[in-house]
């Protein structure tokens, strides 16, 4: 076929087809001259180039009318090669379209991939290899440009969200009711036994991890291993393949779709701090070789490395404003063309680096905050990432919310029953006003969490005081070690029925906590069902049973008590606020949150910096005088110890929860026997 190249246009980046033909446009302001490669439908043979003549402010664009969806295509982009200037270009390697919106293929690992010939030598990534890596390439697909999703956004309030973080794949491959052959899709998330579990639970928003398309890592297949979370992105606008059923793009909006009619928000984890094209070592597939000083941060004054901020050999340029336009767009495509609710942001710190470190005024978080787009979506950042200064949590702009990664600290150490807690836990507990209430932030500025993927579930959590992870061929070198994790008195399985009830009330304690606690809380998927990764805290490439979330271990009264607590939360505007918590009172004499001791009295300064004080009440009381008031016990301590309902109440109390399980014996009205690491919550009116 003969095809005729016009001039087209610099935007929309990618390949647009505007139902007659398609415009190409790819930004590289260092090229000498961009290939368009045309390929065949099996992406196996090289049908045409076309070389763009056209390049508007470092876009090389043109357009041309005979290619239609479905055509597979990649780009060969030529220029300077001069490694320690930071330029690798080398037109011997097809390269894939950042924009592209579907990919067809995966990277079959060849060192033909590698911009540089692969030697031992330690100057290797200066010398060209010219062989040709078009074979070993997946391709992009020009698609058509169609807003997907139908049904309106669910639009869950901030202070009612409860979030579940899932893995795709994960969180189907094992479920019974699933047909096997939708199994780990997109499909098998709007199945209705998933939906109805989901809903059982109450959980508002689906967390799901990376499903931008991602790379199988070469030294994980040569271990006969795999990336099973994907943070490692290969592109940024096209899903991973491998989770599309049908193979079509359909899939994702509609079981977004589903979720949305289920009362059910969907967020992505995405990755716009590092891309799967590593250190200068990495092979060349997209970015690198397009225009490698533009998209990458080098090292100040030596560019033929990268600073690696990200601990994964690379860090995309968010300060370039072609790279920050690719993140808006990619970011405006999958809220609008599927229909996605919000965004946790992976190693968030990254993005908001400059040439003078993390700047909470940074463009890309202004670009973010002003769009019309984005604005109505929940935005989640990660608060660190391995540079200098790579913890600051707290320090985003108002209208990001935060992984607390304190809060899962400190309530873990609270749980093991360390000493010295009890203030630092009665801070994470009230939405840690200490670090985030500023500049009108709100108090779901703090997403709470006490598992995550990356860790322990909450079983492991507490059977294991050390980690387990032979299967990842690492030596158990991966993962964390400071796990603040408490067995129980036994390292991993046991039959030993005194130590499975304790883990039991332990998993009680710390759901009871997360729900409980002002800010948002996170669960992880399975930890409702006692799900198990057998003490392996990284399973990052364990796309097995072991990975997985295991449905057979589901324990039907923690999925009840789960759910009890996600009603108790949505019900309940005493702990599931608004506003910061200030200790005011208001015209009944009530504050709208007291702390107390265990005998009912207001706590001291000497009780809040006793080490052995493991106990302590607090009573939340709502805005409106008309709905209850919220009344929490908690013991930490491994011994039982008397308690009382205030003195100063003017409250009608009725138990609602009690983690121990154990009866409460009749004594006393309004005095009561704190279990050994127990929780007790009580719902109060106020008395006429």
């Amino acid at each position: 076929m003969t095809h005729i190249l016009k001039e087209g246009r610099p935007y929309p980046r990618g390949a647009y087809f505007d139902g007659k033909g398609t415009n190409f446009a790819l930004f590289s302001d260092h090229a000498a001259s961009v290939t368009l490669c045309l390929f065949d439908q099996h992406g196996t043979s090289e049908t045409d180039r076309i070389q763009l003549r056209e390049c508007t402010n470092g876009v090389w664009h043109g357009y041309v009318g005979t290619v239609k969806p479905g055509q597979l295509y990649g780009y060969r982009v030529d220029g300077l090669w001069a490694p320690e200037e930071g330029q690798r270009f080398n037109a011997h390697k097809l390269l894939l379209d950042p924009y592209a919106r579907k990919l067809s293929g995966s990277i079959n690992w060849n060192d033909a991939l590698y911009g540089y010939t692969i030697s031992d030598s330690p100057d290797a990534d200066l010398h060209m290899d010219e062989r040709d890596s078009a074979q070993f390439m997946p391709k992009a697909v020009v698609v058509a440009p169609e807003t997907l999703v139908k049904l309106a956004k669910p639009d869950i309030r901030w202070p009612k969200t409860i979030i579940y973080e899932a893995h795709v794949k994960g969180l189907t491959m094992q479920h019974p009711l699933i047909p096997n052959d939708i199994r780990g899709t997109f499909a098998a998330l709007s199945d209705s036994a998933l939906i109805s579990h989901l809903q059982k639970i109450g959980i508002t928003a689906i967390e799901l991890m990376p499903i931008h398309a991602f790379t199988q890592d070469r030294h994980l297949l040569e271990k006969n291993l795999s990336n099973y979370w994907g943070y490692n992105t290969l592109s940024y606008f096209a899903p991973e393949p491998g989770y599309l059923c049908s193979g079509e793009l359909e899939e994702i909006a509609k079981t977004v779709d589903t979720l949305h009619a289920a009362g059910i928000e969907v967020i992505l984890d995405v990755v716009y701090n590092h891309t799967c094209e590593g250190n200068h070592l990495g092979p060349t597939i997209c970015w690198k070789g397009i225009d490698n000083l533009s998209y990458y941060k080098e090292l100040p004054g030596n560019p033929r490395y990268y600073d690696n901020l990200t601990g994964c050999g690379n860090a995309l340029n968010t300060s370039h404003p072609k790279v920050l336009q690719m993140i808006m767009d990619s970011l405006r495509l999958w809220a609008s063309v599927y229909g996605i609710d919000g965004f946790r942001f992976d190693l968030a710190l990254t993005l908001g680096r400059n040439e003078h470190g993390f700047n909470r005024d940074h463009s890309l978080f202004h670009a973010m905050l002003q769009d019309p787009v984005l604005t109505r979506c929940k935005l989640i950042a990660e608060p660190w990432d391995v540079g200098p200064g790579g913890f600051q949590l707290g320090s985003f702009p108002p209208g990001f919310s935060e992984w607390n990664g304190d809060y899962r600290d400190v309530t873990r150490d609270f749980w093991a029953g360390k000493d010295g807690m009890l203030s630092t836990f009665a801070s994470r507990f009230a939405a840690s006003s200490d670090l985030f209430n500023e500049q009108h932030r709100r108090p779901w500025s703090s997403v709470n969490f006490v598992t995550a993927h990356d860790g322990f579930t909450l079983h492991d959590l507490v059977s294991f005081n050390e980690k387990h992870n032979e299967a990842n061929g690492e030596n158990s070198e991966d993962g964390a070690n400071d796990n603040r994790s408490w067995n129980c008195g036994h390292e991993g399985e046991t039959d030993d029925e005194d130590i499975i009830a304790l883990r039991a009330q332990q998993k009680r304690n710390f759901l009871a906590t997360l729900f409980l606690s002002q800010g948002i809380p996170m669960l992880l998927a399975g930890d409702e069902l006692n799900n198990t990764q057998q003490g392996n805290n990284n399973t990052y490439c364990q796309d097995n049973p072991l990975g997985w979330v295991n449905w057979e271990k589901a324990d039907d009264s923690l999925i009840e008590f789960v759910g009890m607590l996600a009603n108790l939360r949505k019900s309940h505007n005493a702990i599931a606020r608004a506003e910061f918590l200030t200790g005011k009172l208001n015209e009944h004499g009530n504050s709208d949150v007291a702390w107390f001791n265990a005998n009912g009295d207001n706590m001291t300064n000497e009780e809040w910096n006793n080490p052995s004080n493991k106990a302590m009440a607090v009573k939340f009381v709502p805005p409106n005088k008309n709905e209850a008031a919220v009344l929490v016990f908690l013991n930490a301590s491994h011994v039982p110890i008397p308690a009382k309902i205030p003195y100063c109440d003017t409250y009608d109390w009725k138990l609602l929860i009690n983690t121990s399980l154990n009866p409460l014996p009749n004594i006393e009205h309004d005095t009561l026997q704190l279990e050994p690491r127990s929780v007790y919550v009580y719902e109060g009116n106020l008395i006429p």
